[in-house]
């Protein structure tokens, strides 16, 4: 199991958690296993950026993004340079700190056409 520290946000988890997830679990799955109600608009399949987080600790542990999550990360509401689409990013041995963005973009939600 592969800890993963989530950082406070405000609506989704305003205390914080430390959870516990299997190895090659996505950031996503491990989130939502535990409560954790991460937007994904697009259902995991790597369309949007409604689960972009930030890993402040443990990044370089992760797989290195592919070109398609490289390419909606740069879509993102505040993109860091330790940003990941928690959906995409499989947790490996090594424990994360997580931060969940104050914002998402959802075309849908804010009523924006493609």
């Amino acid at each position: 199991m592969t800890q993963i520290i989530v950082l406070p946000h405000v609506e989704l988890c305003p205390d914080g958690a430390v959870i516990d997830v299997p190895a090659g679990t996505s950031i996503l799955d491990g989130l939502l296993a535990n409560g954790i109600e991460v937007e994904h608009a697009c259902e995991k399949s790597c369309a949007c950026t409604t689960c972009h987080v930030i890993v402040r600790e443990g990044f370089d542990s992760l797989a290195e993004a592919e070109e398609k999550e490289e390419d909606m990360l740069d879509k993102a509401w505040g993109l860091e340079p330790n940003s990941r689409l928690s959906c995409q990013a499989k947790v490996g041995g090594t424990p994360l700190v997580v931060e969940i963005p104050k914002y998402t973009i959802n075309m849908v939600s804010e009523g924006h056409k493609k």
